[in-house]
């Protein structure tokens, strides 16, 4: 995300998608989610995007949607969340998960 100039709430205002990994450097399972996003990436190419948001450094941002536990995942369509889930979710789960819950 910040290869862009675009605002989080800019990013999650789009048609398309957008998978949100609410994360932690010192998370364990967080860190087990980087390989999962990759091939969920690989799989979906542009028919989503996934962002990860470090809870520490946007803390606003993890307040705003009530971010608990890490990971947290968010998925995001035109502003509204459309499914969310706290821990490990495999990538096949996530595809079936953006699949069921987007239009």
């Amino acid at each position: 995300m910040s290869a862009t100039n675009k605002s989080f709430k800019d990013v999650i205002n789009s048609d398309h998608p957008v998978l949100v990994d609410f994360s932690a450097e010192w998370c364990g399972p967080c860190k087990m989610m980087a390989p999962i996003l990759k091939e969920l990436k690989a799989s979906m190419k542009e028919a989503v995007t996934i962002i990860k948001i470090d809870v520490d450094k946007n803390p606003r941002v993890a307040e705003a949607y009530q971010i608990q536990g890490v990971p947290t995942l968010i998925l995001f369509q035109k502003g509204m969340i459309r499914w969310r889930q706290s821990g490990v979710v495999p990538a096949k789960q996530l595809e079936q998960v953006i699949h069921n819950n987007t239009n």
